[in-house]
């Protein structure tokens, strides 16, 4: 039997055990304790290397506090969130060091240099978000150790190289986003594994080959978007598993084969794009069990066959694009059932009769085919207030050769009134002439580039040896007012001459007045306008002198793909700028203010370096001096304003449209003749901005190059308002370009005409047009100065 005292010292005993066990972790724990020391040291140390918050000092211990920054309850850093700073630089290997790192987000930066391998040492990082830099280089193979990640956005970078397929790894990945790179190569097969993905995006890359079969095992997939890369072979039909697909996008591609009947049992699909790739065989009749379907862009493809019937039973069907195939057949009326909003079926072979249930479409547009007045009563069209044409009730369409006559009506009095007045004046001039005619001036040849006013009969004789007697060989160009030539003069200076027609040359009063004007041209200064050196007036004809853009004009480097490609984003923003910069010039800081009046690719001119340069400006009042901005309609086809039409008025607020006209035909690489005709609220929102831009290039990766795509085609917009009142002055538009301002940064992919249109880009008030002119606000929502 213990006695007392041992039970006492027992008993203490283990209170003294407890005591300590409660007090003290275990050896084990007090081991951890030290290394989670170690690791906040080492984390302490990898943030003062990455100099992200470097205005901090290198006092690391309230790091916590930092904005961007969030720890948990041990102090060791949990998220770092950087995309309201904009960092800049590299991201340093020493990002490895943050072992409890479970969000990473550096978007919208100005990062550049390679992706650290590091990064796939954090395996509890769950959100990695690096998109809107400037990264480059490949994908490290050691990302596939990041087990715990499911989101992974790198879009918009210049990311290079294959696709690792240890990627393969992350089978809690929701969303991958890798669009908008250069990434080439398949797409791995292990790409299967990742069964919790919802959101998968690789498009606008170089991916090459055919879609892996084993995509079909991503049944949670929702989104899925593959277009604008070089996608061969057919769609496996492994792709109608997906059962939760709401977005298929594989359009421009070169994708073949049928479209696998598979996909149209996909019941939640709503939008569906196969656009722009080389699909042959016929519509199927399985198109009825898409329910969801709201979208569908089966258009440039080679589907043969009729339009099934049962596409009808698509009740929330809104667009239906089929153009450019070989359809054949008729037009059946189940279309009509629920009609959508959008239907193209253009440059098929689709024959037979147009159904009746358009007589429902209170909302057709444009004019009605000459043949349709044989076959269709106007009752046919009734309530259709925009239609016109040759039916009863239905107004006349302007036509060009309308329009001409009009015009011919209204100028052919003035001309005859002129023609008389000019008569009685040039009998007045040359009864004085008699009594005062002065002795030409044969001093020797001047300097045609100080001299305005030098001597014609010797300046014409210099020219005629330059261009021997304005020889075909060394025109460079014709227009409206005459012929371009080349010439190099004696000196080696090469100039270029203007000749123009010469309809007054035996009207004295002419000479003077076309003097008069050509004086005050010359003393326009602007690094964006051509200058005009001098001029010639002869007996036999009479021309100008400008300085000579070696690049030719806006129009020709644009037609040829060699030339175009040269001309990338940046020089082509810069083109618009500066155009905007020159007319600006005119409209305001000239006085009296000058209007250009044929503002077109070809009256840009482009040096050597591919600055731009207008030309042409004034010409029209000197050919008509006496003119007023208001007699007078000049201009190219596809530029001139609408309100010409009818008003007959010829303002600044023309020149505005043309150069809207003029900026689109930069980004597009070609007139935007077409798209300016379908730009109607219903169309323009289904077409993105991305689809518009000019081909040859490619989309831009530099988030910043890609802001002022979009603020130059917002700007070309609000230009191209049919109300004159509503469109922003130059001046305004030069400032907007001028000043830090831009949209908001969406990507190209995503932003529709329809939002350049209206502007909604723009982050908040401050963002939109605005500029003073007399106390007024003259900008992108209001204008009132005409």
């Amino acid at each position: 039997m213990a006695s007392p005292f041992c039970c006492t010292t027992l008993v203490l005993s283990y209170v003294s055990i407890a005591l300590v066990v409660t007090i003290f972790p275990t050896f084990g724990t007090g081991s951890t304790r030290l290394a989670t020391a170690s690791e906040l040291e080492m984390e302490a140390k990898a943030l003062l290397h990455l100099g992200w918050w470097s205005w901090h000092g290198n006092d690391t211990r309230d790091r916590c506090e930092w904005r961007g920054i969030a720890c948990n309850e041990a102090g060791s850093i949990t998220s770092i969130d950087c995309s309201w700073v904009a960092v800049r630089g590299s991201i340093s290997p020493e990002i490895g060091a943050f072992s409890s790192l479970e969000s990473l987000i550096l978007s919208h930066s100005a990062l550049v240099g390679e992706l650290p391998p590091s990064l796939g040492k954090l395996t509890l990082l769950e959100e990695l978000d690096l998109s809107d830099n400037s990264i480059y280089g490949s994908i490290p193979l050691d990302w596939g150790n990041m087990k715990s990640l499911k989101q992974l956005d790198l879009s918009n970078n210049q990311i290079r190289g294959p696709i690792p397929p240890t990627l393969g790894n992350l089978t809690n990945l929701e969303q991958l986003d890798f669009s908008n790179n250069q990434i080439r190569g398949p797409i791995p097969l292990d790409w299967g594994n990742m069964k919790s993905l919802k959101q998968l995006d690789l498009s606008n890359n170089q991916i090459r080959g055919p879609i892996p079969p084993t995509l079909g095992n991503l049944t949670n997939l929702e989104q899925l978007d593959l277009s604008f890369n070089q996608i061969t072979g057919a769609i496996p039909r492994e792709i109608g598993n997906l059962k939760n697909l709401s977005e298929l996008n594989l359009s421009k591609n070169k994708l073949n084969g049928s479209i696998p009947l598979s996909i149209f049992n996909l019941s939640r699909l709503s939008h569906f794009y196969l656009d722009s790739n080389l699909l042959e065989g016929p519509l199927p009749q399985e198109m009825e069990n898409l329910k969801a379907l709201s979208f569908l862009d089966l258009s440039n493809n080679k589907l043969i066959g009729p339009i099934p019937s049962q596409i009808g039973n698509c009740l929330v069907l809104e667009e239906l694009y089929l153009s450019n195939n070989h359809i054949t057949g008729s037009i059946p009326f189940e279309v009509f059932t629920c009609p959508p909003h959008t239907l193209d079926l253009s440059h098929n072979f689709i024959e037979g009769e147009i159904p009746h249930q358009f007589d429902n479409d209170l909302y057709l547009q444009g004019p009605i085919p000459e043949d349709f007045s044989y076959r269709f009563s106007s009752d046919s069209f009734w309530g259709n207030k925009y239609l016109c044409g040759n039916l009863p009730d239905f107004s006349p369409c302007p036509s060009k050769s309308s329009n001409e006559l009009k015009i011919v009506q209204i100028i052919l009095p003035v001309l005859c009134f002129l023609a008389f007045l000019g008569l009685g004046v040039l009998l007045f001039l040359r009864s004085r002439a008699k009594d005062n005619i002065p002795e030409p001036n044969v001093t020797k040849n001047g300097d045609l580039f100080s001299i305005l006013n030098f001597d014609g009969r010797i300046a014409f004789e210099d020219i005629i040896e330059a261009t021997n007697d304005f020889d075909i060989r060394y025109c460079i160009g014709t227009g409206g007012y005459g012929s371009v030539y080349r010439a190099q003069l004696p000196s080696g200076k090469i100039i270029a001459l203007k000749k123009l027609h010469r309809r007054e040359a035996e009207v004295l009063a002419f000479d003077k007045s076309f003097k008069n004007e050509a004086k005050i041209l010359s003393e326009i200064r602007h690094k964006n306008i051509v200058k005009l050196h001098g001029f010639c007036l002869h007996n036999r004809c009479m021309f100008l002198i400008y300085e000579y853009m070696a690049r030719g004009s806006l129009f020709c480097v644009l037609a040829y793909d060699n030339e175009a490609m040269e001309m990338d984003w940046i020089k082509r923003v810069k083109i618009i700028k500066d155009t905007a910069c020159a007319l600006s010039y005119l409209h305001h800081d000239c006085h009296p203010p000058i209007v250009h009046r044929d503002i077109s690719s070809n009256n840009i001119l482009l040096n050597s370096n591919l600055e731009a340069c207008v030309s042409d400006f004034g010409t029209a009042r000197l050919i008509d001096p006496d003119s007023s901005n208001q007699t007078m309609l000049v201009g190219t086809y596809g530029y001139i304003a609408p309100e010409l039409a009818y008003t007959m008025v010829v303002t600044e607020k023309c020149d505005v449209y043309s150069f809207g006209v003029l900026a689109l035909e930069i980004l597009m690489g070609k007139h935007p003749g077409e798209l300016l005709v379908s730009l109607s609220a219903s169309f323009s929102k289904n077409i993105m901005l991305s689809d518009i831009l000019d081909p040859r290039l490619s989309l831009p990766s530099d988030r910043r190059v890609a802001k002022d795509i979009v603020f130059a085609a917002t700007v070309a917009f609000a230009c191209l308002r049919s109300n004159p009142k509503f469109r922003p002055t130059m001046k305004c538009a030069s400032q907007e370009f001028l000043s830090r301002k831009r949209p908001v940064a969406n990507r190209l992919q995503a932003i529709s005409l329809l939002q350049l249109k209206e502007h909604d880009l723009y982050m908040d008030d401050e963002a939109k047009f605005q500029s003073q002119k007399s106390g007024e606000i003259v900008g992108l929502h209001a204008s009132s100065s005409t």
